[in-house]
């Protein structure tokens, strides 16, 4: 789950491996303060978002396709998935930190909204709306490029 989390909003192995390395490390250090399995698995989750965002702030980690310059999605009857498309997952790094939390969270991760808020550490009404923009977005940039337009 922590890889998972780092490796889909990273989308680097040997960065993904470091975060999931340092949220267990940090983990160790505060075993104690652990309450229970669905405490452990909410700390988890959150250090995990956490670390990426800082990550990503700290070395200006940035989408290699800008949303613009994306091209269109495909779709094919075999993906189950709308994220594993590798231009839609373009697209997904292109959005702001958290929203693309958001979405992975949300999509990739399958989390319920009130999960999304408590490992983000945001009011509900806050993933929400930032899910709504982030979706909002995606739907705008998908419509440009079916329209030719960057």
């Amino acid at each position: 789950m922590v890889f998972s989390i780092a490796w889909h909003f990273l989308r680097d192995r040997s960065t993904a491996e470091e975060i999931a390395q340092e949220v267990f490390l940090e983990l160790y250090r505060n075993l104690g303060s652990i309450e229970s399995e669905r405490h452990l698995t909410n700390w988890l989750r959150r250090v995990a978002s956490q670390r990426c965002i800082d990550q990503t702030r700290r070395l200006r980690i940035r989408p290699r396709v800008g949303l613009e310059s994306a091209a269109e999605p495909a779709y094919s009857d075999r993906e189950r998935d709308p994220l594993l498309s590798a231009k839609l997952e373009r697209l997904v790094d292109g959005l702001p930190d958290r929203a693309k939390m958001a979405v992975i969270l949300r999509f990739q991760e399958e989390m319920e909204i009130g999960e999304i808020a408590e490992t983000m550490g945001m009011p509900t009404g806050s993933v929400k709306s930032t899910l709504h923009r982030a979706l909002g977005l995606l739907r705008e940039k998908l419509e440009r490029s079916l329209r030719g337009v960057h």
